[in-house]
């Protein structure tokens, strides 16, 4: 005969689904405070589809002068600004999506954890927004203006919307995610994973790192160096947070090495 379980049990296991699915309802609400957030802007930015499109691709216009970009799709008349406007929205409204998943995970941190991961939070997202501004501001106008340059006679540039939105969005993602490099550095060392000995001693390779990191997410070599100098001189800030943010660190590797 199967043994019953006594009501201790039964009221572990009525706790465990009741925590479970209080987690499942936070989980819901958090996720519908972000998408709201997101559907909110991209309605409000809705109406100036097109300008959103002008000012994303004003770079590459800025260098073609008389030369107009052109269009291949029937409906990339209205689904590239729309998709632009989408994008635009989903960043702007990113630190809002952040902050609901902050709310959702913080409960479950210590309270040290709590002050080291809300600066981390708050710096990652600007060092993002960080990246995305220096590929506006810097690398475009020294790339497109590259890649008119070393255009072949007889070639006219004339780049299709949908496939410049496709690319500069890839060009953001790469730069907001490289100027992450500080936050990487910090969260390696926080966790034990390595030391800050180790990633000073590891610095030729960092940087050798950056340069590949760079071949891969930059078309070009002026841009390539673009992205990875600031890549590794965010590397070096990175440890000079970890510095700041551990000093407990320090002493234990130096008594170590003793």
């Amino acid at each position: 005969m199967s043994k019953k379980p006594d009501n201790h049990e039964q009221h572990e296991e009525e706790l465990a689904e009741g925590t479970l699915m209080s987690h499942l309802l936070e989980l819901r609400s958090r996720l519908m405070k972000a998408v709201l957030a997101v559907v909110a802007v991209v309605i409000v930015l809705t109406p100036f589809s097109n300008r959103v499109f002008d000012i994303v691709s004003a770079p590459l216009r800025d260098v073609l002068g008389d030369q107009e970009m052109i269009v291949i799709k029937p409906a990339s008349p209205f689904l590239t600004p729309f998709k632009t406007t989408f994008f635009a929205g989903l960043f702007i409204a990113m630190p809002v999506v952040l902050f609901q998943v902050w709310r959702f995970v913080a409960p479950g941190l210590y309270r040290r954890e709590k002050r080291f991961a809300m600066p981390l939070l708050a710096s990652s997202i600007g060092l993002f927004y960080a990246g995305m501004a220096f590929a506006y501001l810097v690398v475009f106008k020294v790339m497109f203006g590259f890649f008119v340059k070393v255009l072949p006679v007889g070639v006219v540039m004339s780049p299709d919307i949908d496939a410049y939105l496709d690319f500069v969005l890839g060009m953001f993602l790469g730069f907001g995610l490289a100027f992450e490099t500080p936050i990487a550095t910090v969260i390696l060392i926080w966790s034990g994973l390595v030391s800050i000995k180790a990633m000073k001693s590891a610095r030729a390779y960092i940087f050798l790192g950056c340069f590949v990191a760079g071949m891969l997410l930059a078309p070009d070599v002026f841009s390539m160096s673009l992205l990875a100098v600031p890549m590794y001189l965010l590397y070096e800030a990175g440890l000079v947070l970890a510095k700041v943010m551990m000093p407990e660190k320090i002493p234990v590797e130096k008594e170590a090495g003793t």
